[in-house]
């Protein structure tokens, strides 16, 4: 009895350590690499991206998706959700499931790790992300709005109209959103699915930037994927709200007033989810963060420099760190029982 437990204990161990590892080493690869962006000097690796290709592919099948009955259009919308999903899920558990049970012993650990590695990195995005708004950071102490909306595409926000401060809450918001959907997210899908469950996730996330805006033209085909998108990150977001309150204080920052702020203004945006991240690294900076024309969230105690974007990225680090902490116990939990691929 005591060596079956033994070995059932070696082997979870076992996979518990390669996940750690897949996870540690996705982060580090994507802190050194970075991700592709459009003007990318190789630009297949931007076109190779999984996110660009999940776009396209959405893109090029939603057509037949749709319908002018609005009730078979939303389950039509169900099947495409799921159709893209699985074109990419299903192939990622195959194949590293594939590797992990029919290559010789060793060899089937080296090339899952390296694999997972990589695609879980590509579902990662932190480089990218710092080095755009440490530019803008610089562009906004400077009072070069040209130069700031430069990035305006970090924000996906029209710059046209916006100076730099304007930009600098577009940087800080989108910075809140993606640290959700480009970061926290993932690293949990991975801790509790394992690789497919971050590329699930991706395509979940990138079927809501594709085809959940309630407009004509998506409004049955992409109820469900905005749906699921809100679903799948409703925890997440809310925990990062904490997170980002407990990193505030940590760094010595407003941690009271982010949780005011949060409480207070976290129903003030369109996302039912990321207004409370949004608002409680508005409150933890003590400044304002506003869309024009939509919603303002916090209060305007100090001004928003380029040095806010700056301690706006310090939070982001240390949150992500205690994610990834709460992240390596669930895997630990997970991978006693069960080793998903």
């Amino acid at each position: 009895m005591f060596d079956i437990i033994s070995s059932w204990l070696t082997q979870n161990v076992h996979h518990i350590g390669i996940a750690v590892v897949v996870l540690v080493f996705a982060i580090l690869l994507d802190l050194v690499l970075g991700d592709p962006s459009p003007n990318y000097p190789n630009r297949l690796a931007f076109k190779l991206h999984p996110t660009v290709l999940m776009g396209n592919f959405t893109k090029k099948i939603e057509p037949y998706f749709k319908n002018s009955d609005p009730k078979i259009e939303k389950f039509l919308g169900i099947l495409l959700g799921l159709t893209v999903i699985s074109a990419f899920a299903v192939p990622t558990f195959l194949g590293l499931w594939a590797i992990y049970t029919f290559l010789p012993l060793y060899l089937n650990i080296l090339l899952y790790a390296v694999i997972g590695i990589v695609l879980l990195k590509m579902t990662i995005c932190v480089k990218l992300e710092t080095d755009w708004a440490k530019a803008t950071a610089k562009a906004i102490n400077q009072n070069d709005a040209a130069e700031t909306k430069k990035y305006a595409h970090f924000s996906r926000r029209d710059s046209k109209n916006l100076n730099a401060t304007q930009m600098g809450s577009a940087v800080i918001e989108s910075m809140s959103e993606n640290l959700i959907d480009f970061k926290l997210s993932p690293m949990m899908s991975f801790a509790l699915f394992g690789v497919t469950g971050a590329i699930a996730f991706r395509a979940i996330n990138t079927l809501d930037g594709m085809v959940g805006f309630k407009t004509k033209e998506h409004i049955n085909t992409g109820w469900f994927s905005a749906n699921l998108d809100n679903f799948v990150n409703y925890i997440p977001t809310r925990l990062t709200a904490l997170l980002m309150i407990v990193a505030a204080a940590i760094l010595r920052m407003d941690a009271k007033n982010a949780w005011r702020v949060a409480r207070r203004d976290h129903k003030k945006t369109p996302s039912r989810n990321h207004g409370w991240p949004m608002a409680a690294i508005a409150g933890a900076l003590r400044i304002q963060l506003e869309k024009p024309g939509q919603y303002i969230l916090g209060d305007p105690q100090e001004p928003l420099s380029g040095d806010k974007v700056l301690e706006a990225l310090k939070i982001r680090d240390v949150t992500i760190v205690l994610w990834g902490l709460i992240c390596v116990a669930v895997l630990v939990l997970v991978r006693l029982w069960i080793f998903p691929i």
